[in-house]
């Protein structure tokens, strides 16, 4: 088994665990991320797991198809979890391609249909504008201020 198949293998074991440090660790320092919700880079890919983590308590996750050479690698993911935000059950479908540098995932891109996750995720407005560039913007909106007041409030836990 490749280095970099092995990498992925611990990051999605990290992910089951909900162990967002170990998957952090799986990131080089210049890393980029990117899905249908999140454009993230460097550190804040780590900060996003751990909201992730830590807000989906009843998240369970398997994955599968993981293949992996030196330059790039790919995985199938499921996610079923509880949106936090509406309290709707979800079962998410992603196919993940990766890029490696210096034995760590330099890209990571999930990809995933918006409309199927926003109908599980919203009910009724996502099965309606799901579609529209409109939701998917104020999603990505919503999710990135998300992320900004959860990183204000773990940082001030941490200083205290």
């Amino acid at each position: 088994m490749h280095a970099h198949e092995q990498l992925l293998h611990r990051f999605y074991q990290a992910f089951q665990r909900r162990e967002h440090a170990g998957m952090a660790a799986c990131y080089h320092p210049d890393a980029t991320f990117e899905d249908a919700i999140f454009r993230l880079q460097g550190p804040e890919i780590g900060k996003m797991w751990r909201m992730l983590c830590e807000k989906g308590k009843d998240m369970r996750l398997a994955y599968n198809d993981i293949q992996a050479d030196e330059q790039q690698g790919k995985a199938t993911w499921d996610a079923h979890y509880t949106f936090s935000q509406t309290g709707r059950f979800v079962h998410n479908h992603v196919q993940a391609s990766f890029t490696f540098q210096d034995g760590l995932i330099r890209t990571h891109h999930d990809q995933f249909g918006f409309w199927p996750w926003s109908r599980q995720a919203l009910g009724p407005i996502g099965w309606l504008l799901g579609w529209s560039g409109f939701l998917q913007n104020k999603v990505r909106k919503s999710a990135a201020e998300g992320l900004a007041k959860y990183r204000v409030a773990s940082d001030k836990a941490v200083g205290s």
